[in-house]
């Protein structure tokens, strides 16, 4: 836009400004004051990379700073070919928000996301921006998905049923078109059960793209599936507008439903006699070489915690390991020190993630806890404590998943205590405490028996359980005074040992 002034020598009175519709405003003093606030545009970097390579970026969140930073991009590599740049903050990783989530879980999601990654990121100027401005970081990384009313694919595990199947149809769109088609469910059936919607688009089964497959070689395939099956979907407006957006519909984007195998996260805390397990590398039946754990000692923290003979290792503090160096992971778990945290799966539930060719921690979604989140011993009494406590019965009625509690011992040695309660559980309404020592099951003293028979008797127990217990910091006190409790038992057995010698105590 181009203006003129009045020569300086010859003034006149200002103009009075007019505006016309038709003409427009052409006036240089507004245009030049009109302060326009900045648009905040987030950026969809799409990265590709090899089997056995990386995405060539490194992610970090440091201390009171906000949001999970891409501190370096390697040349040449997948990122810097995406667009990916240094200082970048992530707001999405596939589709996922996750500026607010622990920087172990974001880390976790870009290492099991497979061959392809899909990165919301915005610049360092705009995140501090919006930071600045207050606006909302998860509204604006949506504003960018596709069209307002799409909806997310959905993996849906479908058991079949005596009588009804799977409970679908499969439909082509198009006679004679290849990788069309269309689900017709059955009310109330497996499949509507499962999550799947009537008309949805099938897109993936058992770990296949069915883009390029007739009807007669899908209709094979279904056949046959033993016992169940699993399915990627997508409604048909949803399926448009992820190819308006050119968005594969991948199983990384979706979300579970009826998913039946699950990784699991076990907190251990180091005994004296250290965790309690062999961690060994062997090559499974299906040529794979995983980290498996091994000859897990009875009362040990491994036992404790819930760890079986021949689970694998996925996850060390929440960092994968699965394609790790085994020197590597056991280096990785001796640093952690006095306590670590194991993300395990068993061989027949990691085989079926195999065969749907994605890994088990991509939609595992237990984060890793602080480490003050781990049980601690409760503090050592002194010496003046001249009240020690009296011990209680605990009553518990069993329910769907069991009475809520793990015990631990000290091994080769008589007495259990309790090791872990589950929050909402029986026994934490029973008033269970973890550290607290077994005195009798169902009204037999099991001051002197072994951890074998201790959950013997609980376990043929029946329900309700009766355990009369008293606090671990305690007993060793009520056991010198050989003081009697209300039912009249006599508490003379040592059965933990000093609080230093035992972390669990």
């Amino acid at each position: 836009m181009r203006f003129t002034t009045d020569p300086v020598d010859a003034p006149e009175l200002p103009k009075k400004f007019t505006f016309n519709p038709k003409e427009g405003i052409d006036n240089p003093a507004l245009v030049i004051s009109d302060d326009k606030e900045p648009d905040v545009h987030p950026r969809l970097c799409v990265l590709k990379r090899e089997e056995g390579q990386g995405f060539g970026f490194y992610l970090s969140k440091d201390t009171g700073c906000r949001g999970h930073v891409v501190r370096q991009v390697e040349p040449w590599s997948s990122a810097e070919r995406a667009g990916l740049r240094k200082g970048d903050r992530v707001l999405e990783v596939n589709e996922d928000f996750v500026d607010d989530k622990a920087h172990s879980t974001v880390v976790m999601k870009v290492q099991v996301s497979g061959l392809k990654l899909y990165l919301s990121v915005l610049s360092d100027q705009d995140y501090e921006f919006a930071v600045s401005e207050g606006r909302d970081l998860m509204s604006l990384a949506r504003s960018f998905h596709p069209i307002e009313g799409c909806s997310r694919p959905r993996l849906c595990y479908i058991a079949k049923e005596p009588g009804s199947g799977l409970g679908l149809s499969i439909i082509p769109i198009e006679a004679g078109e290849r990788g069309r088609y269309r689900l017709s469910v059955v009310g109330d059936g497996p499949a509507e059960k499962a999550g799947v919607q009537n008309g949805d688009r099938l897109i993936w089964i058992n770990g296949v793209m069915i883009s390029a497959l007739t009807y007669a070689a899908l209709s094979k395939m279904v056949k046959k599936c033993e016992g169940h099956v699993t399915v990627l979907v997508i409604d048909s407006r949803s399926e448009e507008s992820y190819k308006r957006m050119n968005l594969p519909i991948i199983p990384a984007f979706a979300k579970t439903h009826n998913l039946p195998y699950r990784p699991k996260t076990l907190h251990l805390t180091q005994g004296p006699q250290g965790y309690g397990f062999l961690l060994r590398q062997e090559k499974l039946r299906s040529g794979r070489i995983a980290h498996v754990l091994r000859e897990i000692d009875p009362c040990s923290p491994a036992e404790t915690a819930g760890m079986e003979d021949g689970e694998l290792v996925l996850a060390v503090n929440g960092e994968q390991v699965e394609d790790a160096e085994h020197e590597g992971i056991v280096s990785k778990i001796r640093q952690s020190g006095q306590q670590v945290t194991l993300t395990t799966i068993s061989i027949p539930d990691r085989d079926y993630y195999t065969q749907l060719g994605i890994s088990p921690l991509l939609f595992y979604e237990d984060h890793i806890p602080k480490r003050e989140h781990f049980p601690k011993p409760p503090p050592l009494h002194h010496e003046g404590h001249q009240n020690p406590p009296h011990p209680r019965l605990c009553v518990l009625h069993k329910e769907g998943s069991g009475f809520g509690f793990n015990l631990g011992c000290v091994q080769n040695k008589p007495g259990t205590y309790i090791g872990q309660v589950m929050t909402g559980s029986a026994g934490e309404r029973a008033g269970l405490c973890e550290w607290d020592v077994v005195v009798e099951v169902n009204g037999q003293n099991v001051e002197e028996e072994y951890f074998d028979e201790v959950v013997r008797l609980i376990r043929e127990g029946g329900t309700p359980l009766r355990l009369l217990v008293v606090e671990g910091v305690g007993y060793e006190k009520l056991r010198n005074t050989r003081q009697t409790s209300s039912s009249g038992l006599n508490l003379h057995s040592n059965t933990v040992p000093d609080a230093p010698q035992d972390d669990f105590v």
